[in-house]
């Protein structure tokens, strides 16, 4: 397991990127809710002690057990399971930062539930979610998270658990003497790579590897983000297209694990901005019912590229948290079917109604499914001048 001094190196890094995620500073009295599952207790409990000494007031929330999930879908009726619990929207309506410790136990254990009531539960929480998201537009929230390492996620990644720990200290910078300054160089020199990017004007993207061939419109209004302190580890820098403006295939060559499903080598067409096919070599029918969830996912809400020279990740790691942020030879693109991010609008995303939403292509849904493709590749933006710049290519921004 990650040692003492490992694990409050974490919890710093983790606060930077609370701190770093949130818009307006974070003051004495803010309310603080840290999330975990029981293999993360305690970096949960340092975490929990270093939110006092800032003044905040820590509320500590543990999540179910595999056990319980899987019984709330086996046993439960649709009211348990679309059930949300007196209190959950005033706390969501209150609180200042959240961090979330993953740290799951079982990766398949839903494998034989029926995916649409997994899409039911995640659709009775998309009000919660809302919520969130208004508060963070407005200033008044910033959340990140992180995953703990675990014998199930070794396992899954074909692994030991001992190499998975190294690989989560390597990719987090917890081997440095000081890994916020870490942190705070690679924010700085992604923050430059975003500013060459947010100063072109871009009619499309042309996305190109040997099984992606895929246009990307960003439509108007759009900036990239990225490395906001929202993700522990982060280096991937997306913006959320236009879905309307989406032709092509794409294909994602590292596997997924999503709601206790496992998905391999997932091949997505998309005709005037919505899925017309799609195909898995693992996992067919959870696919296919994701996209059925709602009007939204069966469009696109994230397109994502992550340069290697900041990542350190060089391997699977069963986990999306590190997978869409892989750096390895040749870096990696990932898309999201399902919701947007509205951070990627370059007005004040707290001025923005629904209506302006839908007006601008931003996708609405409950579902946000990141597939990741690892391939070398070429991405080539199409500007409104005419001109055709390479701005991505063998893992590397050419901006």
């Amino acid at each position: 397991m990650l040692t003492e001094s490992q694990l409050d190196k974490y919890a710093d890094v983790l606060l930077w990127g609370l701190k770093t995620a949130r818009k307006d500073k974070f003051k004495k009295g803010d309310i603080i809710l840290i999330q975990y599952e029981s293999p993360a207790t305690r970096l949960t409990e340092i975490l929990y002690r270093k939110v006092l000494e800032m003044g905040a007031h820590p509320v500590q929330r543990i999540g179910l057990t595999f056990e319980m999930e899987k019984s709330l879908y086996e046993k439960g009726n649709d009211g348990q399971v679309v059930f949300l619990a007196p209190g959950d929207k005033e706390l969501y309506g209150k609180i200042n930062g959240r961090i979330f410790l993953r740290a799951p136990q079982s990766l398949t254990h839903l494998k034989g539930v029926d995916p649409m009531r997994i899409g039911k539960f995640l659709v009775s929480r998309k009000p919660l979610r809302d919520i969130l998201d208004s508060r963070e537009e407005q200033g008044g929230y910033g959340w990140t998270l992180c995953t703990v390492p675990t014998q199930e996620l070794a396992r899954q990644a074909k692994t030991t658990i001992r190499q998975y720990e190294t690989q989560i200290v390597k990719a987090c910078y917890l081997d440095a003497e000081d890994p916020v300054h870490e942190w705070e160089t690679i924010h700085k020199a992604v923050s430059g790579i975003k500013k060459r990017l947010n100063s072109l004007k871009v009619k499309h993207l042309h996305v190109e590897s040997d099984h992606v061939d895929l246009k990307i419109t960003p439509g108007d209004h759009r900036k990239w983000a990225g490395v906001s302190g929202h993700n522990i580890p982060s280096f991937e820098i997306f913006f959320s297209p236009d879905w309307r403006g989406t032709e092509g295939v794409y294909f994602a060559n590292l596997p997924s694990f999503r709601s206790g499903n496992y998905v391999t080598g997932v091949r997505i067409v998309f005709r005037k901005g919505s899925v017309v096919e799609i195909e898995a070599k693992e996992g067919q029918d959870f696919a296919t019912k994701q996209l059925a969830m709602d009007v939204g996912a069966s469009r696109i809400g994230e397109f994502s590229l992550t340069d290697r020279r900041f990542s350190r990740i060089n391997r699977f790691m069963a986990d999306t948290l590190f997978d869409e942020n892989y750096g390895g030879p040749y870096g990696n693109s990932h898309i999201a079917l399902g919701s947007s991010y509205t951070d990627t609008y370059d007005g004040d995303p707290a001025s923005m109604t629904k209506a302006m939403k839908k007006k601008l292509g931003f996708n609405d849904s409950a579902l946000h499914w990141d597939l990741v493709n690892t391939e070398r590749k070429r991405v080539t933006a199409h500007l409104l001048s005419g001109e055709e710049l390479v701005i991505y290519e063998d893992g590397l921004f050419k901006v």
